[in-house]
Formats: C-alpha cells, sequence, structure tokens
C-alpha cells in the first residue's frame, strides 16, 4: 500500500503542533478555538471551567463526548492530547475521583497542557510523553479512550486502534472524532506529507475505518457526521471531490 514517509510525516506535525502551542491565535490550515469548540458541540458552560489557554489551543475536528458518556470515578486516556482542552473537559466528568492521561509527542504541547492543568488544580488530569502506537499504558487499565482529530495522522491506523483495545477494559469504550473519506484518495495525495500534516492526506475510507476499528475486537454502535469546516481551499477541493469530512464514532470492547 502507497503512503506517506513516516519520518517526514512526524517531523512536519511536531512543528505544526509546535507552532499551534506557542502561537495559538497564528494563522492554519485548520480552525481552533472557542467558537469553534461551540459549533462542535461543547457546552459554553462547561467550556468555562476549562483553562482558557486549552481552549484557545483546541484544534479538533468533532465532539466526542456525547458519545463518551462519561462516569464519575472513570479513567480515561486521551490519545493525542495536544493543549489538554479535551482531556480537562472529560476530568469534569470523571471528578476527582477519577482519572485522565493524554498522551502526546509534541514537548511543547505537553509543557503548555501540563502547566494549565495545574494551575488550574486538576489534580486528576496527567500528561505523558507517548505515542498513540504505543501508548504507555497497561493492559485494561481504562474505562474509555477519546481521541480527537489525530489518528487521521498515524500512518499505521489498525496499530493504533489495537492499541487503544489492548489498554481498554472489557465493556470499554473507545470515542473517536476524526477525519475519512467518502472515495479513495489518489497516490499523489497519500504521498504528500504536507496534506497529511493538514489532516487530509491521511484520511482513510470511512468503510475501512470501521473495518480496522472492528479487527482490533471492537464493535461501532454509534457514528455521526460533524458539523466541521475546511478552511485552505486544498482542503475544500478535496472534501468535495473525495468526500473528505469530520466523523465522531463510539466503539465498544468485547466482554467475551
Amino acid at each position: 500500500m502507497v503512503t506517506v514517509d513516516a519520518g517526514t510525516l512526524e517531523v512536519k506535525v511536531k512543528e505544526m503542533y509546535r507552532l499551534v502551542a506557542e502561537e495559538p491565535h497564528g494563522a492554519y490550515h485548520f480552525e481552533m478555538g472557542r467558537v469553534l469548540a461551540e459549533r462542535l458541540g461543547y457546552d459554553p458552560d462547561l467550556l468555562d471551567r476549562v483553562p482558557v489557554g486549552a481552549v484557545e489551543s483546541f484544534a479538533g475536528v468533532g465532539y466526542l463526548f456525547g458519545l463518551a458518556g462519561l462516569l464519575a470515578g472513570e479513567r480515561v486516556i486521551d490519545m493525542g492530547s495536544g493543549s489538554g482542552m479535551d482531556a480537562c473537559y472529560a476530568a469534569l466528568s470523571v471528578g476527582p475521583r477519577g482519572r485522565v492521561v493524554g498522551i502526546d509527542f509534541t514537548p511543547q504541547q505537553l509543557a503548555r497542557a501540563r502547566r494549565l492543568a495545574a494551575a488550574a488544580g486538576l489534580d486528576q488530569v496527567e500528561f505523558r510523553e507517548g505515542r498513540i502506537e504505543s501508548l504507555p499504558c497497561g493492559d485494561q487499565t481504562v474505562d474509555c479512550v477519546v481521541s480527537n482529530g489525530v489518528i487521521n495522522l498515524a500512518p499505521d491506523k489498525a496499530r493504533v486502534f489495537r492499541e487503544a483495545a489492548r489498554v481498554l477494559r472489557p465493556g470499554g469504550r473507545l470515542v473517536v472524532a476524526d477525519i475519512v473519506t467518502e472515495r479513495q484518495l489518489t497516490d499523489s495525495i497519500v504521498c504528500d506529507a504536507d496534506l497529511w500534516a493538514a489532516c487530509i492526506g491521511g484520511a482513510a475510507q470511512q468503510d475501512a475505518y470501521q473495518e480496522a476499528i472492528e479487527a482490533a475486537g471492537l464493535v461501532v454502535t454509534a457514528m455521526w457526521r460533524n458539523p466541521y469546516e475546511f478552511i485552505s481551499q486544498r482542503a475544500r477541493d478535496a472534501s468535495v471531490r473525495y468526500g473528505v469530512k469530520s466523523i465522531s464514532l463510539l466503539a465498544v470492547k468485547s466482554v467475551a
């Protein structure tokens, strides 16, 4: 299967999200911040309780907490946690008896997220350096894994889903917001690291995306399309030609 050069992609992604952490009000190919979060479905009252710096750096592609159904005391992993908005938002649901662990590989994002969560007194939130293809967490230790706009950046999505299944307890949930396509992208797009970093080149076909989740031992039980809008003309063109879009989904790990 033709794919992007993983080393080149990592360099571009780290640089992109370093800038997001250090210059959250800069001009990017994607929307960011509170206006985006509210349009996607985040509760304004809960956003008021999340650190402002985390909200202004939010670069997700959908709302997933309506599917997550987080409960007090649960353990949560956020794959690709960025500056920590979703992790902090999740902490408000799991409460002081719960635990939220954000995983990210961009040092500047981790530093920003740690600083913001500590200043807000969210002691139940922790941020660890790591990769979503190899989570620094034990087997069957988590109630819910969430990820927002990140898995499309991973060259080996099947491995990411296997890792999510590994850390989930039986009956645990994977809840994802991500970019997918309705039609297969061309090789020239898939091999373009710039388009991967723009959350386009790595978008999998929706059917293949769901099949990879279910091959990992998870069952997709709900899915919806998000009111996400692309900014750049290249992204808008791809959306029209290939059906590039944002979805949120819920998948449950088998109890057997």
